[in-house]
């Protein structure tokens, strides 16, 4: 069983370690306890969610691969509103795989074996995006182009018709991108800054599928709303309104 701190620790950052080997989260709860976060360790998602139970985490640092319920369903699972997630595989750095964690809801993807300080800035990376997040709301916009509307709340689009057609989270977060910036030429860097803030490295091939998939639900046989420039990027074509 994995040690917890000391009763004093209360105003501590709460991690939760979710991996299935125990080496991984004996090293991981010795390092950031050596940093001053209070880290508790789990060994399946049922340990996990008795966790959850108790308290909820800052951040939970999730393996891919466990037996029983694999990180990607916790991750599904949890949905939007659950505490932050690191997503570790020992899949590497494989562009599918980066891409199906992080559209199931994790908030950024390190592969095994990793330096635990690039896991500990990254978690830091998260943590404040998540603090920026739990700040005074302000009210989330709507757009419109072309026959579409756009509800960034929702997630949606939805057309003259009234039909709505969902979106994943990459998709939101993409077209998001998009909208903010009409008529102007984004590479991939770009994109992935927009999309994940920063400390999120690139993977081209990645942005790429992601655009694939957006303009399948975007595209209805006229001129493309996303428009590729070679060698240069994407162009998100339609004029915009702000709602």
């Amino acid at each position: 069983m994995d040690a917890h701190p000391a009763q004093g620790d209360a105003r501590r950052t709460r991690i939760l370690v979710v991996d299935d080997d125990p080496g991984v989260r004996d090293a991981l709860h010795e390092f950031l306890v050596s940093h001053d976060f209070d880290v508790r360790g789990c060994a399946d998602a049922v340990e996990m969610d008795r966790e959850l139970a108790r308290a909820r985490p800052d951040l939970i640092v999730l393996d891919y691969m466990m037996p029983g319920e694999n990180g990607l369903d916790i991750c599904r699972r949890l949905g939007k509103d659950g505490p932050p997630i690191i997503m570790l595989s020992a899949k590497g750095y494989d562009d599918v795989e980066r891409i199906v964690g992080l559209e199931a809801g994790a908030d950024d993807y390190l592969a095994k074996p990793f330096h635990p300080r690039e896991l500990l800035a990254r978690m830091r990376s998260v943590l404040r995006r998540s603090d920026q997040k739990a700040a005074p709301a302000q009210p989330v916009p709507t757009y419109a182009f072309g026959r579409w509307r756009f509800s960034v709340s929702e997630r949606s689009l939805t057309d003259q018709a009234g039909i709505s057609i969902l979106l994943s989270r990459g998709e939101a977060a993409m077209l998001k991108a998009f909208v903010d910036n009409p008529q102007r030429i984004l590479n991939r860097d770009a994109l992935v800054m927009l999309m994940h803030g920063p400390n999120v490295e690139t993977y081209d091939r990645a942005i790429d599928l992601q655009v694939s998939r957006l303009r399948r639900k975007l595209d209805d046989g006229e001129a493309a709303i996303v428009q590729t420039v070679r060698g240069e990027g994407y162009r998100f074509t339609p004029q915009v309104s702000r709602l």
